[in-house]
């Protein structure tokens, strides 16, 4: 299906952020469409996680505006935002210690979902739903199961990053949006997480903010790279290419190798 085609979620349009003299996002446009897989890309302080920042609510656009499905979000505050159906990585997931692994899933399902204060949930859901059909299919789905009953502060840190995406997923957002999911874990962590968002292609609209490539170049179905709050290249794999992005992702500048490449010819000939 052509891009054009396809229903947009997210839009950003002309988007500005300063701070002070720094200009960390300028005049960005960006698109983000119906269960597709973006991703973010960028080195460090080339102003993704600002723009992360102004598409989930945490900052406010000096200029611009977001809309989220065609409705103007731009002055929406993050827990507006989520009752929408936006939903940022830690938003609806800050985890109980001292409760296990099921009881947190449990209470992630039932404050999304139910309209009970955290008190009548504590006392009155966990135990009453730790059998319930669809709990029990995420513990499987995401590999929890032996960890079910563990308490959240012995968990190590995949398994809570992956307890953290079940509850998020759990509440059932339309967009979730990630920023840097991958980033602490071990290489054999990281490809449990993947193997859990794959689950979720197809079926959710899922932004992702990344610094290193390596980990996420077989999961993203689109992505930018930003540059000093600009977006430099977007589309598949193949923008990597491009000679901006070479020389400001990976530090690779074509113009010096083409320029030594010159003289060396240069000096052949003479």
């Amino acid at each position: 299906m052509s891009p054009d085609k396809r229903t947009v979620v997210i839009k950003a349009e002309g988007v500005s952020k300063r701070f002070g003299t720094v200009q960390a996002v300028d005049q960005v446009d960006y698109q983000l469409y119906e269960n597709e897989v973006a991703g973010i890309l960028g080195s460090n302080g080339a102003g993704k996680t600002t723009f992360f920042n102004l598409l989930t609510g945490y900052y406010l656009p000096d200029e611009g505006r977001i809309l989220y499905q065609g409705q103007d979000v731009t002055r929406m505050t993050p827990q507006q935002r989520v009752s929408l159906g936006m939903m940022r990585s830690f938003q609806l997931t800050s985890t109980f210690d001292n409760l296990s692994v099921i009881d947190n899933l449990v209470l992630a399902f039932f404050r999304a979902h139910k309209s009970a204060s955290l008190w009548q949930l504590l006392i009155n859901t966990c135990r009453k739903h730790r059998k319930d059909e669809k709990i029990l299919a995420t513990l499987a789905s995401f590999d929890l199961e032996r960890v079910a009953d563990r308490l959240v502060k012995h968990l190590g840190l995949g398994e809570k990053r992956r307890m953290e995406i079940a509850m998020e997923i759990l509440a059932e957002p339309k967009v979730l949006l990630l920023d840097e999911p991958l980033a602490g874990l071990a290489e054999s962590e990281i490809k449990g997480v993947l193997d859990i968002l794959r689950q979720q292609v197809g079926k959710q609209t899922i932004l992702i903010v990344e610094h290193k490539i390596s980990h996420v170049q077989d999961f993203l179905q689109r992505l930018i790279v930003m540059h000093e709050g600009r977006i430099i290249a977007e589309g598949g794999y193949e923008c990597l290419q491009n000679p901006e992005v070479r020389k400001s992702y990976w530090q690779i500048d074509d113009s010096a190798s083409e320029s030594a490449s010159a003289s060396a010819d240069a000096g052949e000939v003479s």
